[in-house]
């Protein structure tokens, strides 16, 4: 989520018209034009990018300005942060016509790398194995060392991501070589300072606390300066000496001060493993031996330290300074997240003050390992034969003979998966420290998570490597289910155990039940986990095999991620849905669904009670519930609320109404009205999977459901109109798919009727049941129907259309839709027309009700055009009941005349029979007497 500052620029930004974009696009031209590349070219790119990147439709620029910015780009002189925002710039107005780059003659590895981000951005197949070839060529023909390469590894991922068939054999085999090189093979020590950019915004270093004064990471070579300017006093603004510089002669009496700042620092270096490098220590003695008398018995000259020092370094000479001299500028070892030396090769989770070239390599090679590996696939020239490995597979001398192989005897591709598994090892491994900074132990989680992955593929393309892998996991497995703060890692670690479990004989279905039941019920309110859980399920639904039923049963838990992060998993749980449901949990899941949004205000309430106070609350801290949290801690809605937050199936369903009234307070929750809108949609979706296997039996109690719910639902604000929409039509489609419903369903339909005492929600659920009574009440669908039911059903809806039309309308209870009016009468004269002793009971109420239809009063309540829909209707029965053979044809007709062709086809019997009848009853015809 923006701030509301960066909501307002991105708004803003929306809102700038083409008028005011050509303006500035003007601006950037004449700065750009004449190389003016200070401060306000920059702030024009920055403007100029914020503007074209903050809609989803493309802006277009005018020509000149592409070109100015191509060229820019391409300019040895420009600076880095301008070529940076001219190619972000390019990017966003991609695809376009007016480009013309081309990276064959871009000889800067960084200006190549933005070059080529911006060809890829076009998405034309011939230019992504240009840019490919042009990357390969410069990788070939510099060492692994060399400076710039790591700027074209992610131009040879996208590649390799966009085109996979753009490489050829000899140069994966080359990237495979170098791959492996860089992630095992980079320097253990810590690079000089300089401006890193890359993988990390800035250096991940440890900070040196030296009495009271905390030192942050200093300058450009050395903590030296830092340290003398924290212990030597800064003098005050009258003495003569307090405006020397780096060039003027520090008075001599500060000498015995610096010197015993230099004691201090060879110490504090000798402690973090300075001895460890290649240059020499700084021993104490040394520093000792620069005495203030030695200094001022040696004189004052020049000193070839004295740049790195400043005005803070005494100028001697002799053997006591040369001492100092290897030290200063030689980078300590790298070291681990709990500051512990490194003892083994760098990772990306190798912390120092300055990262080498080799190192960034490292780190990136480490990002893209994943993919390029499945891009290798199981295949290809340098993987033994299938015959020859599976001979190997089944063996315990196979598998220490794999490992102790030796890596550079190994084709490319082996010798790569082989790296790629230590280097997987040793990132477990480090994981297990308890790192000191908290950015630092985020990414262990994140390095964890990609490390497993990262065997996942590595034993799915070689199984030699599961053997050697499944003790590792099992006891990372162990450890991760006491950790809730890694409780992501858990997911990749259930991926593979679904991958490799049967073959390992490992018991999957306890890591599947830890998953299912205790992440969800206990993480909930984490929404990265939530997307990625769902993801998961989505992904190993293939997998899970007879663990499919786990998935299942544990319904009520993940409907706990969707009701507290709604609007971004209602996707994903749409496509999830249909392998969630089966017949045993349909009736059971769409109770739940429909409690969807109380079960939010239930979770809302839950992490109130249990959070903390010290713990930034995670509800929305301007609704007060102080009422409903009593409620929730009562013993008397204890087994309500353990109903609607139970973890698994229980195989009932609960009427919650006493919690909707206690949770009301809670309807108003910007959650809550998030997740109501979610449910029509997958309402849908449930009913669009039931449908699929659903048996006459389920249908039934599917149908009796939605009856029972319809007017049991949370009062959230909008949310009973929207369901009942979805409710209706679903019924219909119930009673289209089984019509012996209303017949078999009778008692239930009579006392839904009856009890209604007006149209809730817009009126949608009661028109669809009166319109299925009317359709389905009928011998010719089910042999059952008797003319005793048929009369009782006359009666209660005769009974109905009273209330609703004679009632007068007020806040409690609203004008009847006309809707429901015309829907009521003309199930009334379908009822008549199949017990004919009715029909004079329906005649006398149609003529009533088309004198209403015509007074003011109707006109008022329900205005003109649906007073006069009435009216129509009622005129049209009347007419129908005159002749009540032609009002059974029409009316209730068979199964053969219900067939669309007899309502498309003018020549076809039922139209004809509308035109006759129409003809008979009109006077005007002069068939029938006056």
């Amino acid at each position: 989520m923006f701030t509301a500052g960066a909501e307002s620029l991105l708004r803003q930004a929306r809102e700038i018209r083409d008028e005011e974009l050509g303006r500035l696009c003007s601006r950037v031209c004449a700065l750009l034009g004449r190389e003016d590349w200070g401060p306000d070219a920059l702030d024009a790119l920055r403007r100029l990018f914020l503007i074209v990147s903050a809609t989803k439709h493309g802006r277009r620029l005018e020509q000149p300005c592409v070109e100015l910015l191509q060229a820019a780009l391409c300019s040895p002189t420009c600076p880095e942060q301008l070529q940076l925002l001219c190619a972000a710039v390019l990017r966003e107005v991609s695809p376009s016509r007016s480009l013309s780059l081309t990276c064959d003659r871009v000889q800067n590895t960084q200006q190549l790398g933005l070059v080529a981000s911006v060809l890829l951005a076009q998405g034309d197949r011939r230019q992504v194995g240009s840019v490919g070839q042009c990357a390969l060529r410069v990788l070939e023909s510099r060492q692994p060392e060399g400076p710039g390469l790591r700027h074209l590894l992610p131009v040879v991922s996208k590649v390799t991501n966009l085109a996979p068939d753009a490489l050829h054999e000899e140069q994966t085999n080359t990237l495979n070589r170098r791959l492996g090189d860089w992630l095992r093979h980079a320097s253990v020590q810590q690079g000089i300072a300089h401006s890193s950019g890359g993988f990390f915004s800035t250096p991940r270093a440890r900070q040196v606390r030296l009495g009271t004064r905390h030192l942050p990471g200093p300058g450009p070579l050395s903590p030296l300066p830092a340290l003398t300017r924290a212990l030597v006093p800064e003098p005050p603004p009258s003495h003569p000496y307090s405006g020397f510089g780096a060039g003027s002669q520090p008075p001599s009496l500060c000498c015995s001060v610096v010197v015993e700042a230099l004691d201090m620092l060879a110490r504090v270096t000798c402690l973090t493993g300075c001895e460890r490098s290649s240059g020499a220590c700084v021993p104490a003695a040394a520093v000792q031996g620069l005495s203030s008398e030695g200094v001022g018995g040696q004189g004052r000259g020049s000193c070839a330290m004295s740049p790195v020092l400043g005005p803070f370094w005494p100028r001697t000479q002799g053997p006591a300074a040369l001492r100092v001299l290897p030290c200063l500028p030689q980078p300590g070892p790298v070291t681990e997240v709990d500051g512990a030396v490194a003892t083994d090769f760098f990772t990306v989770l190798s912390t120092g003050q300055h990262f080498t070239e080799d190192q960034w390599l490292n780190v990136q090679a480490f990002s893209m390992l994943r993919a390029w590996l499945l891009h290798g696939g199981p295949g290809g020239s340098s993987t033994p034969d299938a015959d020859d490995r599976s001979e190997l597979e089944g063996s315990t001398l196979s598998v220490l003979s794999a490992a102790s192989t030796a890596s550079h005897l190994l084709p490319p591709q082996e010798r790569l998966r082989e790296k790629a598994f230590e280097y997987c090892q040793r990132l477990i491994e480090q994981s297990n420290r308890r790192a000191l900074r908290k950015a630092d132990s985020e990414l262990q989680k994140a390095c964890l998570v990609e490390a497993v992955l990262v065997l996942d593929v590595l034993c799915r393309q070689d199984p030699s490597f599961l053997y050697r892998t499944l003790s590792c996991l099992r006891a990372l497995h162990a450890r991760l289910c006491g950790d809730p703060t890694c409780v992501r890692a858990l997911l990749p670690v259930a991926q593979f155990f679904l991958h490799h479990g049967e073959a390992a004989a490992v018991d999957a279905e306890a890591v599947y039940q830890h998953l299912c039941t205790r992440i969800p019920a206990e993480h909930f309110h984490s929404p990265l986990l939530a997307l990625e859980f769902v993801q998961f399920c989505r992904a190993s639904l293939p997998l899970f095999g007879r663990h499919l039923g786990v998935l299942r049963s544990s319904f009520p838990n993940l409907f706990k991620f969707l009701a507290w992060s709604s609007p971004p998993l209602t996707a994903e749980f749409v496509a999830l849905l249909p392998s969630l449901v089966d017949a045993g949990t349909a009736v059971e899941m769409l109770d739940l669904l429909l409690d969807l949004p109380c079960l939010t205000a239930a979770l809302d309430l839950q992490l109130r009670s249990s959070q903390a106070a010290s713990e930034k609350p995670l509800w929305d801290v301007s609704v007060r519930a102080a009422g409903c949290l009593e409620a929730f801690r009562d013993p008397q809605y204890q087994a309500l609320f353990q109903h609607l937050l139970r973890a698994k199936a229980s195989g009932t369903t609960e009427r919650l109404v006493p919690l909707h009234q206690l949770l009301q307070p809670l309807a108003g929750c910007a959650r809550v009205a998030q997740c109501a809108e979610a449910v029509p949609i997958l309402l849908q979706a449930f009913f669009a999977a039931v449908t699929q296997f659903a048996d006459g039996t389920l249908t039934s109690q599917l149908a009796l459901l939605l009856l029972e719910r319809s007017d049991t639902l949370y009062e959230v604000p909008g949310y009973q109109a929207r369901v009942h929409k979805v409710l209706s039509s679903q019924f219909l489609a119930l009673c289209t798919r089984r019509p012996s419903l209303v017949v078999e369903q009778a008692k239930e339909l009579l006392e839904f009727v009856g009890s209604l005492g007006g149209p809730h929600g817009g009126g949608h659920m009661l028109t669809s049941v009166v319109w299925a009574i009317g359709e389905y009440l009928s011998v010719s669908w089910d042999r059952r129907c008797t003319v005793e039911q048929i009369n009782k059903f006359f009666e209660a809806l005769e009974a109905l259309l009273f209330e609703v039309t004679q009632s007068r309308p007020s806040a409690a209870l609203p004008a009847c839709p006309p809707q429901v009016i015309t829907v009521l009468m003309t199930t009334l004269t379908k009822l008549a027309s199949r017990s004919q002793d009715l029909i004079p009971r329906v005649s006398l109420f149609l003529s009533k009700m088309r004198t209403l239809a015509q007074s003011p009063a109707a006109g008022s309540a329900h205005g003109e055009e649906d007073a006069r829909a009435v009216l129509t209707r009622a005129t049209e029965l009347l007419n129908l009941l005159k002749m009540p053979s032609v009002a059974q044809f029409v009316l209730t007709p068979s199964a053969e005349v219900s067939e669309p062709r007899y309502h498309r086809d003018t020549n076809t019997a039922l139209p004809l029979a509308l035109s006759t009848v129409s003809r008979l009853v009109e006077r005007d015809a002069g068939l029938l007497p006056g």
